[in-house]
């Protein structure tokens, strides 16, 4: 989440500020070395398992062994990027794959518009490498630390209501199979392999490679602003047609919500304003901790101390400005429902959370155009995507329980990497392709190598 405004003019409580938005850099998925193996743990500490064996292969040729290995023995095989998903898509009693020494550019062609890439190149890399040829991802998510295989196969997503997520760049894709065989699919080559592929959520084969689509490197301007929640709402479909990248955050509790926007303007010196990220979510929190018994006291209060004019711009490149980072860890779950019913849904689930006095993480709502990969929560849909998050270590259930009837109503599909309940009966429903792709998971791993608990239990593969 970007800063939203400047905390020292914002709210003065205890020299903190209670708008803001909260920052990571994450330090990857946590593995360590034991006498039986590897204990993981995801980003924010809830998914864990103990495996045989990490496994780091440094080349197609050492990854295709790995799998052949894995098959003839019957050991699944799970792959791991920054850990930066709540569901438990890595934990398995098998071997656990990083694809880190499978990373960096392999070309480019900047009057083509394609970079390719390997799988194991975390995004913040990407971008990084795609710049110093004078190129850019058409979008980036807010986080940058996960690696582009593990970033698509969950389609993850930046915002936009003109702008797919990033699945939808992926050119082409080789994909090796549990039996070692490599695959290349995209740029007329096997189509509906890549519409599968794309989000695959690693059971159809390990990503190797990648063909991206890229743009010439760009600038962005930034401005954020507040205004009143319901304004806010009021305004967004419109605010969503006028720029390029649009998206806000209610804050819980204040009656406002933010507003940030981004658009391409002509090359100049960058500005941007110190963060103060981390002492904004301190606040906010302090300010539940408080006040969290007295709801109409805690409104009040802040409604007082914030200054509804206040405003920030910032001026970068894309890549600085689209991701961020993110110190303070938290669960989160995220839905993605027709864009015609966003504003109706979100209406309800701020409702929702404003039943509990202990939230007070910002809810997050962004814009995706549709594509066509057969997994993809924007399958053929233009969408807008809901998250709401919960504090690691504090009680996050009710994401779940109480949130969750509210995007089944309105038809919600569930981030793939955010947590859900949902199991293969309900999926189905949500994918008209889901059978196909049902089908080639069995053609490509019959075994079942690449499989665990949990993608058994959403896929609907007995076990």
């Amino acid at each position: 989440m970007k800063p939203v405004l400047n905390r020292r003019a914002l709210l003065r409580l205890g020299g903190g500020a209670l708008l803001g938005a909260w920052a990571a850099r994450s330090a990857g998925p946590r593995a360590a070395a034991t006498a039986g193996g590897y204990r993981w743990c995801n980003w924010s500490g809830l998914q864990r398992c103990a495996a045989q064996a990490l496994a780091t292969p440094g080349d197609e040729a050492e990854l295709a062994r790995l799998l052949r290995e894995a098959s003839r023995s019957g050991t699944p095989l799970r792959c791991v990027g920054a850990g930066h998903s709540f569901t438990p898509l890595v934990p398995t009693p098998g071997t656990i794959v990083s694809l880190d020494r499978m990373s960096g550019l392999l070309s480019y062609d900047a009057a083509a518009g394609e970079a390719i890439l390997q799988a194991g190149t975390r995004i913040g890399q990407l971008a990084r490498l795609l710049d110093a040829q004078g190129m850019a991802l058409r979008n980036q998510p807010d986080v940058d630390v996960q690696s582009f295989a593990g970033a698509i196969s969950t389609a993850t997503h930046g915002t936009g209501a003109g702008l797919p997520a990033l699945h939808a760049d992926a050119r082409a894709l080789r994909l090796l199979t549990p039996s070692g065989e490599t695959l290349d699919c995209g740029q007329g080559r096997d189509d509906d392999l890549l519409q599968a592929a794309r989000v695959s959520l690693g059971s159809l084969g390990v990503i190797a490679r990648a063909t991206v689509a890229t743009l010439p490197a760009y600038y962005l301007q930034r401005r954020l602003w507040l205004l009143p929640a319901g304004q806010m709402l009021d305004a967004a479909p419109e605010l969503a047609r006028r720029h390029r990248h649009f998206e806000f955050y209610h804050l819980p509790f204040t009656g406002y919500a933010a507003a940030i926007t981004h658009d391409i303007r002509p090359p100049g010196p960058a500005s941007r304003p110190a963060s103060g990220d981390e002492d904004m979510l301190r606040e906010l929190r302090r300010l539940r901790d408080w006040l969290g018994g007295m709801p109409a006291l805690r409104r009040w209060t802040a409604q007082k101390l914030i200054d509804p004019k206040l405003s920030e711009q910032a001026f970068d490149k894309s890549w600085r400005l689209l991701s961020t980072a993110r110190p303070t860890r938290f669960n989160e779950s995220e839905w993605h429902v027709p864009r015609e019913a966003g504003i109706a849904c979100v209406r309800e689930v701020i409702e929702r959370l404003e039943r509990r006095d202990d939230v007070f993480f910002p809810l997050e709502f962004r814009f995706v155009r549709a594509d066509d990969a057969w997994l993809s929560p924007f399958y053929r849909r233009d969408s807008c995507s809901i998250a709401v998050h919960a504090a690691a270590g504090e009680p996050h259930d009710y994401l779940l329980t109480e949130l969750a009837p509210v995007f089944r109503k309105y038809e919600g599909r569930p981030h793939w990497g955010k947590l859900h309940p949902y199991g293969a009966a309900e999926l189905a429903a949500l994918y008209p392709r889901w059978n196909d792709f049902l089908k080639l998971r069995r053609e490509l791993d019959p075994k079942g190598v690449l499989l665990n608990p949990h993608l058994r239990r959403v896929l609907g593969v007995p076990a």
